[in-house]
């Protein structure tokens, strides 16, 4: 379908915060160049899924060829500062990448480790890819941190950083193109009838590293519509494409029980409970409604780090900032005047109402036993 400039522009008005059911080509066809912020592909990887309406076991040649087609699409409406992304298994990423480098610049190959299974005479595949490719040098970016990661039987970071402990950041490193603290989703009260749906906070981490509140994401293999909860979550616009009539309808009745995720006017990737991704330059709007521990350095000398659990208070409104956080009363307050009570919002009601999004305080019971075992062990 050829469409005049006028026409493209309003068709993609029509598509802007919409779930469309139909064929990828077919509507990205209908969308202007230079027009999306992010383009985000998971396809299908070839392996014999079971979808409800698309065979997946092509061709080798027919698979390559139509995911060639789907990829020029998407360079062509991303804007010359946005970003592409694409996820899949290594195998396919190889050829994708060596079409991609004809049309588009690539900037990284991100490795997501994700348990996989063993399939025979090879090393076990422990990672998916997610290709990460711009169109000029002039895309956005922003640096992002991941929380440190904590020993949970003794509390100790995980990380050994020697004799520079003092410093570190209070919560957490820059991201790195490794990640290895985004988990595939296993338990089933956590999946929607899909086989191969990627978690939420995976997809936050990328548009919050490329993007700008309202900006549009456009994934033309919506699923179950991961990719417009995350952009929903975040203050984004969304275009989700599916050509399966049920995957659409699921995305849509999820979409309608989302709500932005922001603390003190930025906007943080949040999961059970705990941030997992929130911009360098947003940590200080967000550290004091987080929880804070003492850091033993050494000669008696500590640093207080933050933790990425969200103080309780929060589940109903505004939080006090925590002890210690640097931010006192008369501050807060001020905080509560000049913020409509609406910005700061219910963190915990973020994509399954079913799942446990708030983690809970160790009980009294709990911490007599820790005591217990602690005395046990200076014994």
């Amino acid at each position: 379908m050829n469409l005049s400039g006028a026409k493209m522009e309003k068709r993609l008005s029509e598509c802007v915060n919409q779930i469309i059911r139909g064929d990828a080509l077919e509507i990205m066809s209908q969308i202007p160049d230079d027009s999306v912020d992010v383009t985000f592909a998971d396809p299908p990887f070839n392996l014999k899924k079971s979808y409800e309406q698309y065979e997946d076991d092509k061709e080798t040649r027919d698979y390559l060829d139509w995911c060639r087609q789907w990829l020029s699409k998407m360079v062509r409406i991303t804007k010359p500062t946005g970003s592409i992304f694409v996820h899949n298994i290594p195998k396919w990423l190889t050829y994708y990448s060596s079409y991609l480098n004809e049309i588009a610049y690539f900037k990284h190959w991100i490795a997501w480790d994700a348990m996989g299974a063993p399939l025979g005479k090879t090393i076990l595949p422990n990672h998916y890819g997610i290709l990460w490719y711009v169109k000029s040098r002039n895309f956005k970016f922003y640096d992002i941190r991941a929380p440190h990661r904590y020993c949970r039987e003794c509390n100790a970071l995980l990380k050994d950083y020697g004799g520079k402990k003092h410093l570190i950041h209070p919560f957490g490193t820059l991201v790195s193109d490794v990640w290895t603290d985004i988990y595939r989703i296993r338990h089933s009260k956590r999946r929607d009838e899909h086989p191969c749906q990627l978690p939420v906070h995976l997809l936050e981490r990328l548009i919050l590293m490329t993007t700008d509140v309202g900006d549009i994401v456009l994934d033309p293999f919506i699923g179950t519509g991961t990719s417009a909860i995350a952009a929903k979550r975040l203050g984004r616009k969304y275009i989700g494409i599916d050509i399966d009539d049920k995957y659409v309808a699921i995305s849509r009745e999820k979409l309608g029980g989302i709500s932005p995720t922001q603390i003190n006017g930025a906007f943080v990737s949040i999961f059970l409970g705990k941030i997992v991704t929130v911009r360098d330059s947003d940590y200080e709007k967000v550290k004091p409604f987080l929880k804070t521990r003492d850091l033993k350095i050494n000669y008696g000398k500590s640093k207080q780090l933050t933790l990425p659990n969200i103080a309780k208070k929060m589940e109903t409104g505004f939080c006090k900032p925590s002890i210690g956080s640097g931010v006192d009363d008369n501050l807060f307050k001020e905080i509560l005047r000049a913020k409509p009570k609406q910005e700061l919002i219910q963190q915990v009601r973020l994509l399954e109402k079913r799942s446990p999004y708030i983690s809970k305080e160790p009980s009294n019971t709990t911490r007599k036993r820790s005591k217990k075992s602690s005395d046990a062990k200076k014994i």
